[in-house]
């Protein structure tokens, strides 16, 4: 392998390392924060869980493949990160005090509030990853 290649790799696997734990993190917070177990529900096959926990991953995972595209520091990388998984975060508690019901409808699988809901998050994952170009 030549030695010129090594700080590249070096870089991508410190970029994806930090961006896994990142994504990683996001989860771990999310679940803990939303009054429901979508990880459980996801298990029962609960699809509008699922399309409102996948919208909420995907939308913060645009924003960390933004600033990985955008920002050249490893510090600033993981400074948007953490800023995009607060902004999430945020997104979700404010649409569940928006939307009336909103948690008992992920609950009883309602697939158009578990569009709705995963898709507002992925807009505004959309928004995060765009304001950073």
């Amino acid at each position: 392998m030549s030695t010129a290649f090594l700080p590249a790799l070096l870089a991508y696997l410190s970029y994806v390392g930090s961006g896994a734990l990142l994504l990683a993190l996001f989860t771990m917070l999310y679940c803990r924060v939303t009054p429901l177990n979508e990880m459980q529900l996801i298990r029962q096959h609960n699809q509008a869980a699922a399309l409102s926990f996948g919208g909420a991953l995907l939308g913060f995972s645009l924003t960390l493949a933004s600033s990985a595209w955008h920002l050249n520091t490893l510090h600033s990388f993981l400074l948007w990160g953490v800023l995009a998984l607060l902004v999430q975060i945020v997104v979700h508690m404010l649409l569940s005090r928006c939307v009336r019901d909103l948690q008992q409808a992920l609950q009883d699988n309602n697939t158009a509030m578990g569009l709705l809901a995963g898709s507002v998050q992925l807009a505004v994952g959309v928004l995060n990853a765009g304001s950073l170009s």
